[in-house]
């Protein structure tokens, strides 16, 4: 019996004290203690949560603009990184002109990419691997934000159900064993799956996908096996360093490996590991901390497997953001102002009606279309 395994991993970005150690010559020793875990895999695949560039201008966009230095791209040859994946809300942060120069980057170092291009067709494209006879098509979408493209223009590939249907469809027929479907989206620091992202990645099982893979909320999430096909919401961070998250739940990651024989069957393990919190290391999680996280994750699990829970434990969420989501229709424009809203010290200026009708703007399809639409004239 010959298989096939490829080690995935959550979100890459080499910023901050990660990107000082690599200017210094010191950053082999960020990943030392998890880099036999890359060496044992067939085929490894990193989400690249920044483009590797110092061209291109700032898109507009809400949030952070990220990008890191376009020789770190040595950090994922390192890691034995055959593909980056592409599709997530940051890798067009600098336009075409910054996915080009990453693009080069990633050539340089014998590195494949996917869920981008400069085009949505390009963008969409299936990316096969294969050894021992066995191949496998990998797919990578995301979100719409500001960096996916819908069209003609440069980005990321969408969340598009028919395209990706038709794209598991062509893969099976090309020949591919199986596809992989590499999702990035989901809430912010929220280690849950909507009920939403659920329907949807049980979808793209039906459709034909034996795998889905999840990152973009920054923390681990839960994950589950539908009709014998493992579905991981989110792998959190794996080298993503940020001052403001210290000994938090950005600091844990999910190591994934997916091993496929030629007999159809799938297994699916995984370590956990700490990044870049007290100190620049990336290193497997042992001892109390790991039983702990283990804990979460069972609990996170038993979650997912009941709809209702879920639900209710996504309405919670919900409700705990409302403060942060009406402020942001309302007409108060600096932090000051702002803050005052969000503690009630200062009225809602968006009655009821207007509030309605942002509702039906807002869920109903067709007067979306025609809203994105008239705000994308009025931004660009």
């Amino acid at each position: 019996m010959s298989s096939v395994t490829i080690g995935f991993t959550g979100d890459f970005c080499p910023i901050n004290r990660v990107e000082r150690l690599y200017i210094a010559g010191n950053w082999k020793t960020i990943f030392d203690g998890v880099k036999t875990y890359f060496d044992d895999n067939d085929f490894n695949i990193i989400d690249l949560e920044c483009p590797l560039t110092d061209k291109g201008k700032k898109i507009i966009k809400t949030g952070p603009h990220l990008r890191a230095k376009p020789e770190s791209a040595e950090m994922l040859a390192y890691l034995n990184c055959n593909l980056v994946a592409t599709a997530n809300n940051h890798f067009f942060d600098y336009g075409a002109e910054g996915i080009s120069d990453t693009y080069d980057s990633l050539k340089d170092q014998n590195i494949g990419w996917l869920g981008s291009g400069f085009n949505i067709d390009e963008a969409f494209k299936t990316t096969f691997i294969e050894k021992n006879g066995v191949q496998i098509g990998v797919i990578n979408i995301a979100e719409s934000e500001w960096t996916t493209t819908h069209g003609k223009e440069p980005g990321c590939a969408p969340i598009d159900y028919h395209r990706a249907l038709l794209s598991i469809q062509a893969a099976k027929e090309s020949g591919a064993m199986y596809v992989v479907v590499i999702v990035h989206g989901g809430h912010e620091h929220y280690p849950l799956p909507s009920p939403r992202m659920k329907s949807q990645s049980r979808y793209m099982i039906d459709a034909g996908a034996d795998a889905v893979v999840g990152h973009h909320p920054h923390v681990i999430s839960g994950y589950e096996v539908y009709k014998g096909k493992p579905i991981y919401y989110s792998l959190g961070n794996f080298c993503f360093d940020w001052p403001g998250f210290r000994q938090s739940n950005w600091n844990k990651g999910m190591l994934l490996k997916l091993s496929f024989n030629n007999e159809g069957e799938i297994a699916h393990e995984y370590e956990l590991v700490s990044q870049n919190d007290e100190e620049p290391v990336i290193e497997f999680l042992k001892g109390d901390s790991k039983i702990e996280l283990e804990k979460q994750l069972a609990d996170l699990n038993q979650i997912i497997g009941d709809d209702d829970l879920l639900e209710t434990k996504f309405l919670e969420h919900c409700e705990k953001l409302t403060p942060i989501m009406l402020s942001r229709i309302q007409p108060y424009r600096n932090r000051f102002t702002v803050a005052l809203h969000k503690r009630g010290l200062l009225p809602d200026i968006m009655g009821y009606s207007k509030r309605r009708m942002l509702h039906v703007l807002a869920q109903c399809e067709s007067h979306r279309e025609v809203l994105l639409a008239v705000l994308k004239k009025k931004l660009y």
